[in-house]
């Protein structure tokens, strides 16, 4: 195992990190929200989406849940990654400069995120493209992984993933295709979604709506007129019938988010916890890391004599338990820490 760097904090330490990361073997990074802000992706930190993300809301009105994620994918699958996942993608890339410059010892890399927008993937899939190389995530799936390091953990889930709810069927797949069914076009217009608003400098995560084939402009009409009918009678958005909501390929049977919701485990968390306890160091970027277990992450690389570095917009409670905090934007402070610029 690595030697951690000195106890005393050495916040700002540039070289020192970097000196650290030169002969580090295996490369944990924890990815939260703060990452994709500058992506579109506001955080979640301040408002309450409980009574949209258990389990018991689904069962009590899977159409209000799923029209909920619907929106979600309008979001976040018209984003771009930004220059902070785009910088993370080329650290992962065994064979790129940034790679061999920076951590010429490194036998390992994961990217543990809980961030569902499926950011971190897209650019991974990029780094690799651009490699002449094809990615190792693109036929993944979320299942426990024989590989003893893997590249990236979607703790979370993916916004488009999908899981059967029959358990005989337990059907689960990555489907990218927006709507999932024609009764969800448009009600992305009309959902009381609690996206935080974006920062003033941002922009807007409502992106400008794809032009619609003839059968989802249908829909997408009959949505809007349900919805006009249900707001005179004082409800805000379009009820969909069970039977129209997304069906499993498989079984035919309903289909959920396969995302994790309140008081479920986390996706593939075995995986995490052998990755991380045997991680050198871990970088904990765009997170305060206060959700189990994540929370316990950089404990376990300190204690296991590792270092732990934090890249965030402001200090939280737990930076006492880093050697490194660096604070700023993610897209900017990574790139300047890193030394890595657009093209590196």
């Amino acid at each position: 195992m690595q030697q951690s760097a000195p106890s005393t904090t050495l916040d700002n330490d540039i070289e020192a990190f970097r000196a650290v990361l030169a002969r580090s073997k295996r490369i944990v990074v924890l990815a939260g929200d703060g990452l994709s802000v500058a992506s579109g992706m506001t955080t979640w930190r301040g408002h309450d989406v409980f009574k949209l993300s258990t389990k018991a809301a689904f069962i009590d009105d899977p159409s209000r849940i799923w029209q909920y994620n619907h929106y979600l994918r309008t979001v976040m699958l018209t984003a771009s990654p930004n220059a902070a996942h785009l910088a993370l993608a080329r650290l992962s890339l065994p064979s790129s400069s940034s790679r061999r410059a920076l951590a010429p010892h490194a036998t390992a890399f994961t990217l543990l995120t809980q961030n569902i927008d499926g950011l971190d993937r897209r650019a991974i899939d990029r780094a690799y493209a651009d490699a002449g190389l094809p990615s190792p995530l693109r036929d993944s799936d979320d299942s426990e992984s024989t590989q003893q390091d893997p590249l990236l953990l979607e703790m979370h889930g993916h916004v488009a993933g999908v899981r059967c709810t029959d358990y005989a069927c337990r059907h689960r797949a990555l489907d990218l295709t927006t709507p999932l069914c024609p009764a969800l076009a448009g009600t992305e217009l009309v959902v009381d979604a609690p996206l935080p608003a974006p920062l003033p400098s941002l922009p807007s995560p409502r992106p400008p709506h794809p032009k619609r084939i003839a059968a989802e402009a249908r829909a997408w009409a009959a949505a809007r007129f349900a919805w006009v009918a249900q707001e005179a009678d004082g409800e805000g958005e379009p009820e969909i019938a069970v039977r129209d909501l997304p069906r499993c390929a498989q079984c035919g049977s309903l289909l959920r988010p396969d995302i994790v919701w309140f008081t479920e485990a986390p996706h593939r968390i075995a995986e995490a916890v052998r990755v991380v306890e045997r991680a050198d160091v871990i970088m904990v970027v765009g997170t305060s890391a206060l959700v189990h277990p994540a929370a316990t992450f950089a404990a376990t690389v300190k204690e296991r004599g590792g270092t732990v570095a934090v890249f965030n917009v402001e200090r939280s409670d737990r930076d006492g338990l880093a050697d490194f905090v660096f604070l700023g934007p993610c897209e900017e402070i990574l790139l300047k820490v890193l030394d890595l610029g657009e093209s590196s």
